[in-house]
């Protein structure tokens, strides 16, 4: 009995010890594993910490489509492809002065105002832009990205679609832009806008945005004609005339209207480049745009708030149709009001414009119209009207 407990003792004291030294072992193969992970090797890349100082260590950043540390970015490349392209325009008008209280003319000429354009031909030296960019400008001079100014000719203006088309002389080392389709641009595509905001001090600036919208109508005259392209890249005064890009680097529109509503942000707005082409291809090969009409005047003192008050339809007051005009042989006279061109109800004449720049001169189309109490549909030729 006495010597079975003290065999019984010696192996308990000798599990004891092997479970102490597997133990040991354990523990030091634990902190071998762990040791790299507190206190990484020299050659390790350090954690991002911030430092007692307020820097930070940066490891590179992993950039889609970057090569080694270098980054490319679609709107530097863009920027880069573009702007040699944009030009800045200035309007010079005969200034008059107040010398005692009268109106004199100073002989000379003044700035009245500043915008933007773009090179389409870089052989011919041809600059598109809007109307209203160069509207009454009796000079005009054009800046480009190499710090040359030069006077340009106005090769042919159209304010009904408010283009324009400039031509300069010197076209030494000019570069044109690319023309992509407007047709084919998806709302949420990013683009970029480049044009002159406040003149030549803030010359070429790029800003970038997404197409918020493709198919917007504004009451402006000029930009009524077309569904435009809404953007909230910034656009501001000065970037009229200038190009919308998108992100393969072919301008897409023409910058020409932002929203100055108070309490509005990033609503600017762009004459879609493939709308455009047919009017600024006819400006350069004939010097003028023509356009589907009515051949009629319209009283735009007939509002819908009128028309309301007096129980009337809205529409279109014909003031005068001209005589032989395709409207006037179709039985449509003074007095009547046109309530819809093709099926499609119209209420004032900017609305009217729009309708009709889907038509060439010669169509067909049919004019719904009020007279006494009565609507009627008649088919009319269109006719032609220059700018």
């Amino acid at each position: 009995m006495e010597h079975y407990s003290q065999e019984r003792k010696n192996r308990s004291v000798g599990w004891i010890l092997a479970a102490a030294f597997l133990g040991a072992v354990l523990g030091a193969l634990i902190v071998v594993l762990l040791v790299p992970s507190i206190y990484p090797p020299n050659n390790a890349p350090p954690p991002l910490v911030s430092q007692p100082s307020g820097i930070i260590q940066q490891t590179p950043a992993n950039i889609p489509g970057s090569q080694g540390n270098e980054p490319q970015f679609p709107a530097v490349a863009i920027g880069n492809a573009v702007s040699p392209a944009v030009v800045g325009i200035a309007n010079f008008q005969r200034g008059i002065s107040s010398f005692f209280g009268a109106g004199l003319s100073t002989g000379g000429l003044i700035e009245v105002g500043s915008g933007s354009g773009f090179i389409v031909d870089a052989q011919n030296g041809y600059i598109v832009t809007n109307n209203h960019v160069i509207e009454g400008a009796e000079n005009i001079m054009v800046s480009l990205a190499d710090g040359r100014n030069l006077q340009a000719v106005l090769i042919g203006a159209d304010a009904r679609t408010d283009l324009a088309v400039l031509k300069i002389d010197d076209t030494t080392g000019l570069t044109a832009v690319s023309i992509g389709d407007s047709k084919a641009l998806q709302v949420g595509e990013p683009v970029v806008a480049i044009g002159n905001p406040g003149g030549q001090k803030f010359a070429r600036s790029l800003t970038q945005g997404i197409v918020s919208a493709t198919d917007r109508f504004l009451e402006l005259r000029g930009e009524a004609s077309f569904r435009l392209i809404q953007t909230d890249a910034a656009i501001n005064p000065g970037n009229s005339g200038g190009p919308l890009v998108n992100f393969r680097g072919q301008v897409i529109g023409i910058n020409a209207a932002k929203t100055h509503v108070s309490g509005y942000e990033g609503m600017g707005f762009a004459i879609p480049i493939s709308d455009a082409i047919p009017v600024i291809n006819q400006l350069i090969e004939k010097g003028y745009a023509s356009h589907a009409a009515l051949m009629i005047s319209i009283n735009e003192s007939y509002t819908p708030e009128y028309a309301s008050y007096r129980n009337m339809p809205q529409g279109c007051y014909v003031a005068r149709a001209e005589t032989g005009g395709g409207a006037e042989k179709a039985g449509i006279r003074a007095g009547d009001i046109i309530t819809a061109i093709a099926g499609v109800a119209v209420k004032n004449s900017l609305e009217l414009t729009h309708e009709l720049f889907k038509f060439k001169p010669g169509d067909t189309v049919d004019v719904t119209y009020y007279r006494n109490n009565e609507s009627k549909t008649v088919q009319v030729v269109l006719g032609e009207l220059r700018s």
